[in-house]
């Protein structure tokens, strides 16, 4: 199969991640992913959602938009139908859950931190690209957190990052781009930690059922590209010192 962009059947595109795209938050990165594009920021807030107040843990939450152009077609700010699509919702819940699966909550203290992530160009895998940005730009907040006497040290169990794999003819195929998703027979997003665990696995058969073997091979790529992304995330934060 030749790839709309001439990638390997597991090559990655070209991805890389800027720090400090945004000068007023507490983290933020511009993470390009081919021609995906994620603007992705850290907000700190004292305090906690009424229902942890009291608790002593904090909080780690997403939200998550496309910008009107971001795609081929004009889409209508989501903010004119007076609230968020499903989708929207769903993908923001992924980006908390995942980012909270590699924090230590309590040493946060009732501390809320709010990830924002916005799309400002679409070309598949806008999901995982933000999972993969949000996680270096909530290591700079957690930073910012730890030179300012916040926190004593930076509460983080594992990196986390996130990659599609797709069932195309029969091949499995890394990294789709949206030509790729759109005819793909099964698709799949992966969201896995540096330490070599899933954080959540999410995969349909878009054309009919597919196989246990394929699910394999689904995982054994993933896990491959995933640590190429994990490589860029030490490679961006190692640049901290520098901002």
């Amino acid at each position: 199969m030749i790839r709309p962009d001439g990638r390997a059947a597991d090559e990655l595109r070209p991805t890389t991640i800027t720090l400090g795209a945004q000068t007023f938050a507490e983290g933020s990165v511009l993470i390009e992913s081919g021609q995906t594009r994620v603007l992705c920021a850290v907000s700190v807030e004292e305090g906690v959602p009424q229902f942890m107040r009291g608790a002593g843990r904090g909080w780690v939450t997403a939200e998550y938009g496309m910008l009107p152009r971001s795609t081929v077609t004009r889409n209508p700010r989501e903010s004119k139908s007076g609230r968020p699509r499903g989708r929207s919702q769903e993908i923001e819940r992924l980006i908390g859950r995942s980012l909270r699966a590699v924090v230590d909550l309590e040493k946060l203290g009732e501390i809320t931190l709010t990830v924002d992530c916005d799309v400002l160009q679409a070309d598949g895998g806008t999901r995982t690209t933000a999972i993969t940005g949000a996680y270096v730009a909530l290591y700079q907040a957690l930073d910012t957190l730890k030179k300012r006497n916040k926190i004593r040290s930076i509460p983080l169990s594992a990196a986390v990052a996130a990659t599609s794999v797709g069932l195309i003819d029969g091949q499995v195929i890394l990294d789709l781009c949206y030509e790729e998703d759109f005819r793909a027979d099964a698709d799949f997003n992966l969201v896995l930690t540096d330490a070599g665990e899933l954080v959540e696995v999410q995969g349909t058969g878009e054309r009919g059922p597919f196989s246990r073997d394929a699910l394999d091979q689904v995982l054994e790529t993933a896990i491959a590209g995933a640590a190429r992304l994990f490589e860029e995330q030490r490679r961006a934060i190692g640049t901290l010192s520098q901002l």
